[in-house]
């Protein structure tokens, strides 16, 4: 079956023209593409390989070499007087669940244990040599393996060394991945690494669209017929593309580009020379693409456009982007604007209609969050049902009912300080969870602890492990023994040893898992004290920060008025988080109960979806409840019913002043949490409790599941 076109897709001119820069020139860096699902971003990178040039080939050579120019040092040669044939440019999909045996190659163990010889069987990085590499959904790949394919774009080569291997070999393709920025992103280092990067978006012509869904659906009623119509502009681009290769080496990069490309990268303020050299690279292949022999500023300026956006990020919370008319400023030598002279010219009249079409949406969204929390997990019956409210039953609180300033009467949004680096802690004991940067666990990476039969465990070939768990059956499956010898245990000296798959033993291994820190927040008038809520959104914003460094995840809970809502669902995506956090109001009464129970809701239903991922429960609060009748008997149960379930839980006391009620106390015993008082932790140091009970309670002494 023929794979959709490259040049019938319409509406990614820039994506276009970044795969195709990088096709010219390997030597870029790779395109990594964000945009929202449904963009034809896979579509467009699986069209790429059937435009790209034939290439020639050593026969026999399973890492592709080229007989015109062989690798010295490559393990299948050397290739002299070998014969060459033609094939299509690969197209090599790189799995996000692979493992690193798989992607670099790893010792041919049935040859090892069979022949008694060290031999190298290769990964995917040598079947994608002189070809295309494509990796979706990038950002969910596990970080040692972004680094190996970065690593191999970068240099060209993958050298292994590992279980007696020592081989170097030619990688050099284009690397392309694919992201939604919704699920997380890339840490900036490895963001950093890719040459292009492109941000992509459906379009919002009518016009467009509707000729998008014309050719898809052409597409998908016959596939050969539709294809077919496009093998002449197809062959064009192939044609094209082989021409720049070869055009390439010609193309000059005088001084005066050259210093003009470091104007640029200076004036953006990007970290590092390697923006430097990837716009360069860049526009000589854009040189290359246009039929020119010499860089001018046209190519200077469609380099930058997709080298430098993503290197301007300074954390996770900005947003990748460029300013097209300071670049155009600076490469027609020109000065930057003046500022108006009449500062209310400077008001909020000036804003953007994308930012305001931003919030738009995002409040919306937040609506729709607000609204309900699906529950497909079946609800014990035991456990504590909604209550219906009513003027008679609600008891008067003076302080939740204060008038205050905001959005709403009774209401108000606290600010967000700037995050701060936490400490690292971790959660006590070994988990199993997905591989990351925060708790012990038994993991795919790692250091190695024991060995168990393959099935059981993903880690790599355990050598020693495996010839005892084959030594046993030797003579049972046909090995002579030796000449002259009583002993069953002797055999002929040299005979391979004979191994079935039932004796491989893979290494079990300890390393680090990411974790769930779900907050449970007190968004009630009692807690509207502006630095009080300032102390608690900071401090989950820095613990997010955190989390997405460490490849954790963070959901936030809060509950007011007469409701709990998810606020933030559990999520690795930093810039959702700060939006939310932001926008969190703060007033009313308090239903503590109803907080409870959605933070209940919250967990099982991300222990059905990772079961693997273990929570902790932060609750921030005060302990009061003033929300139906009976508040205080109703949270008291609710949070017995959470402590049934086996979730680790700390509540943070924020009740200050002389005279103390004591209710988070109270709530601490119910819920068999380790209760901390806000006082004693502090703004700066609430994201220490989130390192696990055991942690705190070496720090302070306090008993855990015990109020103070």
């Amino acid at each position: 079956m023929r794979t959709f076109p490259f040049s019938a897709v319409v509406g990614s001119d820039d994506m276009a023209l970044a795969l195709i820069l990088t096709a010219v020139s390997p030597e870029v860096g790779g395109v990594l593409v964000r945009g929202e699902k449904g963009t034809a971003k896979s579509t467009m990178v699986r069209a790429l390989a059937s435009v790209l040039p034939e290439q020639t080939v050593v026969m026999g050579c399973r890492f592709g070499c080229d007989p015109d120019d062989p690798d010295p040092s490559c393990p299948d040669g050397p290739h002299a007087g070998a014969r060459a044939h033609t094939r299509s440019a690969r197209l090599v999909e790189l799995p996000v669940g692979a493992t690193e045996d798989r992607v670099i190659g790893s010792l041919d163990l049935q040859r090892a244990l069979g022949e008694g010889v060290t031999a190298y069987e290769p990964g995917l990085l040598a079947a994608a040599h002189r070809g295309l590499l494509y990796v979706d959904e990038v950002n969910l790949l596990h970080d040692h393996l972004v680094d190996l394919l970065l690593d191999a774009a970068a240099m060209g080569r993958s050298t292994v060394e590992r279980e007696g291997v020592s081989v170097s070999h030619g990688a050099k393709f284009v690397l392309v991945g694919t992201m939604n920025p919704e699920e997380g992103e890339l840490r900036p280092q490895l963001l950093d690494r890719f040459g292009l990067t492109v941000e992509i978006k459906a379009p919002r012509d009518p016009k467009l669209r509707t000729e998008v869904v014309r050719r898809r659906l052409a597409f998908d009623g016959n596939p050969n017929s539709f294809a077919a119509k496009y093998d002449d502009q197809e062959e064009t681009l192939r044609k094209r593309i082989s021409d720049a290769q070869l055009r390439l080496p010609t193309v000059e990069l005088g001084n005066e580009a050259l210093e003009k490309i470091a104007e640029v990268c200076a004036a953006f303020d990007v970290d590092g020379m390697r923006a430097d050299i990837v716009t360069a690279r860049a526009a000589v292949a854009h040189a290359a693409w246009n039929g020119r022999t010499s860089v001018d500023k046209a190519d200077i300026r469609a380099a930058a456009r997709l080298a430098l956006p993503h290197r301007r990020r300074r954390n996770p919370f900005d947003a990748p982007g460029l300013d097209e008319d300071l670049l155009d400023q600076i490469l027609e030598d020109q000065p930057e604007p003046e500022p108006p002279n009449d500062p209310d010219d400077r008001g909020s009249d000036d804003s953007s209609p994308d930012d305001q079409s931003l919030d738009g949406s995002q409040s919306q969204s937040q609506s729709q969050q607000d609204s309900g929390q699906p529950d497909s997990a079946p609800r014990n019956q035991s456990a504590p049902q909604p209550r219906d409210h009513g003027p008679a039953d609600t008891p008067a609180d003076a302080s939740d009912e204060s008038p205050s300033d905001g959005p709403a009467p009774g209401l108000h949004v606290a600010g967000v300080q700037e995050p701060y680096r936490t400490k690292f802690f971790a959660a006590s004991g070994i988990g199993g969870g997905e591989a990351g940067r925060r708790s012990r666990a038994i993991t795919s990476i790692g250091r190695t602890v024991g060995a168990a039969p393959g099935g059981e465990t993903s880690g790599g070939v355990h050598l020693p492990a495996t010839i005892r768990a084959a030594a046993p059956h030797q003579v049972a499956r046909g090995r002579t023994a030796r000449s002259g010898s009583t002993s069953r245990r002797e055999y002929d000296g040299p005979e391979a040893l004979r191994i079935q798959a039932s004796d491989v033993r893979r290494s079990i291994t300890e390393g680090r898992e990411s974790n769930l820190v779900l907050f449970c927040v007190d968004a009630s008038g009692s807690m509207a004290a502006r630095k009080r809520m300032e102390s608690v959104k900071t401090a989950v914003l820095s613990l997010l920060l955190d989390a997405y460094q460490r490849r954790d995840k963070v959901g936030l809970v809060t509950f007011r008025g007469r409701e709990a809502v998810l606020a933030l669902p559990p999520t690795s995506s930093v810039d959702t988080a700060a939006r939310r956090l932001e926008e969190l109001p703060t007033g009313g009464r308090t239903p503590l109960a109803e907080g409870l129970m959605m933070a209940e809701r919250t967990l099982r239903l991300e222990r059905l979806r990772d079961p693997k991922r273990r929570a902790l429960l932060i609750v921030v609060t005060d302990g009061r409840a003033t929300a139906g009748a009976d508040a205080l008997a109703y949270s008291r149960r609710a949070a017995e019913y959470l402590a049934a379930t086996g979730v680790d839980a700390i509540v943070v006391d924020c009740e200050t002043g002389r005279f103390r009620m004591g209710l988070a106390g109270s709530l601490a015993q119910s819920l068999d949490a380790q209760y901390v008082a806000l006082d004693e932790v502090g703004a700066s140091q609430l994201v220490s409790v989130a390192g696990g009970k055991s942690l705190h309670s070496e720090d302070t002494g306090q008993t855990p599941g015990r109020a103070a």
